[in-house]
This record gives structure tokens, C-alpha cells and sequence, in this order.
């Protein structure tokens, strides 16, 4: 059976806890807690960042999270909760599921970066790299 888009977020939705931008903006200088952001670095350029966030693109998501991979970003490998986010949440929705499955203690940003915004909270800048 094929599945699509839509029936993979509904899935994902079903397991993964989202948190909503006030339930994260106070948790921010939390040490157990790390934002990352998994948007194109582009995205990041064009729309700014959360504070603090860690940049993990989406499609090293898997390489990046697994202690056995070449690599292996150590960050992951801290024991803290990560809260994944990307524009709109559709994105993170998908990663923090595979991020479960991977073993992480992991949530998702309702709304993404646009509801970030959206609920009044700040954004630094981002310059371009190169």
C-alpha cells in the first residue's frame, strides 16, 4: 500500500508530542532543551532562526543522529530533548517521528518558524555561509 503525504503526518501527529511557541519561549536558556532547526540553509537566510538553535537539514537527519554513522554529530548524542522545527511543522512532524524511532527524547514546533512568529516571539538572522 502506497501512503502519502498526507496519511505520513497523520501518522506521525497520532505519535509525536508538538509543543506550541509559549510553551517553548521561556525554555529556551534550558540546558536539557535544544531547538533544531532542519529548514534549507536558505530558509534559515530568508527567515531567520530561533536563538540557540542547532541547524540539522532534514536530510541528514539520520546520518547525523546515529552514534554508529561517519556522521555522527555529538550533539545528538547528549541525552537532552530535542525539540525539531522547520516552517510550517509538516517537516518536523515527519523528522521527530524518525527521531523517536532512532531513540531520542523528541517534539515538534507546532507551526514551525511561522508560528514562531506568528505568536510574537523573535527571530535572529541568519547571513549566508561562503
Amino acid at each position: 500500500m502506497v501512503k502519502g503525504y498526507q496519511e505520513m503526518l497523520d501518522e506521525a501527529d497520532r505519535v509525536v508530542h508538538s509543543l506550541l511557541p509559549d510553551e517553548i519561549v521561556n525554555r529556551l536558556d534550558d540546558d536539557d532543551l535544544v531547538m533544531v532547526d532542519i529548514r534549507d540553509p536558505r530558509e534559515l537566510e530568508r527567515e531567520g532562526v530561533i536563538a540557540g538553535a542547532f541547524h540539522a537539514p532534514r536530510g541528514m537527519l539520520e546520518f547525523w543522529i546515529d552514534p554508529e554513522s561517519p556522521y555522527h554529530k555529538p550533539r545528538f548524542a547528549e541525552g537532552k530533548t530535542y525539540v525539531f522545527y522547520c516552517a510550517s511543522g509538516w517537516r518536523s512532524l515527519l523528522a521527530v517521528k524518525l527521531a523517536q524511532e532512532m531513540g531520542l527524547d523528541a517534539r515538534s514546533l507546532k507551526g514551525g518558524i511561522s508560528g514562531w512568529k506568528a505568536a510574537g516571539h523573535p527571530v535572529e538572522s541568519r547571513e549566508a555561509k561562503g
